[in-house]
């Protein structure tokens, strides 16, 4: 019960306290997401609250974690170090990639829990998976209290499905769920900090790596965290699909995901934070109660979620039509 308060208590704590102090620094002016041609602000903004984020989750997952989870926790630190000289320096994509598919490989090799043998196959598309996730989340982490609300919201129910059957991997995604709640104080719209690559990009590979961790302890079966972080999923998966069979080039930063299309349609940045939470929030319980139910009724859930995402694709691409990448010269800003 102690370890389950701290968990819960401190993470928020931490996390405001650590952006509210780096608002106050020197960093905060030089380390600001310019507007450009692509972003969805129009003021300078810091771009550190991802730091508050790990400085209020890292320090409590290591004191819950066993010799799986440590494997996870490292490969998080590293890519938060990366992202950051990547926030300081703009790193080439040929850098940062290896860096996630790396973490994403040492995950895969030394932190499978299960009785078996990972499958090669399988042990590769888990590769893939957890590398997309590392990626789409920096990708959707576009608009005010977007990223935050979703990671809240997704490790949350990781943390509710995993309690009985891992609980340091309960209090691990508790963790990250509380911190975020914490950044989310500073980051709701209208936000006075965006969270940066450094916060996006490792509780992206989080939301991988751990997913991971659930399937190899039984936790969950692996369709349940899709299920969880579906609205990042499917508009990150969509658009990227969309955009490669029109020959463009999907690592550039664009504005045709379909949140920023939304704003670009008229929706405030409040507005937007709000539906996605609420869409969030749906997906996450349907996802619990899916894991209580039997085949027959996860089918018709799941298949419930294909229908909703298409109706919504379909109803934003009638509001606000795809109109091409809208690719701005390189450089760093919100996606």
């Amino acid at each position: 019960m102690i370890a389950w308060l701290v968990t819960l208590l401190a993470p928020p704590v931490v996390a405001w306290l650590v952006v509210a102090l780096l608002l106050r620094t020197a960093s905060a002016r030089w380390l600001a997401d310019l507007p450009n041609a692509r972003s969805l602000h129009a003021r300078p903004t810091p771009r550190l609250g991802g730091l508050g984020v790990l400085a209020g989750a890292l320090p409590l997952i290591a004191w819950h974690a066993d010799r799986e989870l440590a494997v996870v926790l490292a490969c998080a630190a590293f890519l938060a170090i990366v992202s950051l000289a990547d926030d300081v320096r703009s790193l080439p994509v040929q850098v940062r990639l290896p860096a996630h598919v790396a973490a994403a490989s040492v995950t895969v090799m030394l932190a499978w829990h299960g009785d078996a043998q990972l499958a090669a196959w399988a042990a590769l598309a888990w590769i893939v998976a957890i590398a997309w996730l590392t990626n789409l989340f920096n990708f959707m982490d576009g608009a005010d209290g977007l990223a935050g609300g979703m990671a809240a919201v997704g490790f949350g129910a990781l943390a509710l499905a995993a309690h009985e059957a891992s609980p340091a991997l309960a209090l691990a995604c508790a963790a990250l769920a509380a911190a975020c709640i914490g950044f989310l104080a500073h980051n709701f719209p209208p936000a006075r900090v965006f969270m940066g690559d450094a916060g996006s990009i490792p509780l992206g590979f989080l939301a991988g790596a751990l997913s991971f961790a659930g399937v190899s302890r039984s936790a969950w079966p692996a369709w349940f965290p899709l299920l969880v972080f579906s609205p990042f999923i499917v508009d990150a998966s969509v658009t990227l699909v969309r955009r490669a069979l029109r020959h463009e080039h999907v690592w550039r930063a664009h504005r045709s995901h379909y949140y920023q299309r939304l704003v670009g349609a008229g929706w405030t940045h409040r507005r937007l934070a709000l539906g996605a939470y609420g869409l969030m929030l749906a997906a996450a319980v349907s996802a619990l109660a899916a894991l209580r139910v039997g085949p027959a009724g996860r089918y018709v859930i799941l298949a419930a979620w294909a229908v909703i995402y298409g109706l919504l694709l379909f109803a934003i691409d009638r509001r606000a039509p795809y109109r091409g990448a809208n690719e701005a010269a390189p450089g760093r800003g919100s996606d």
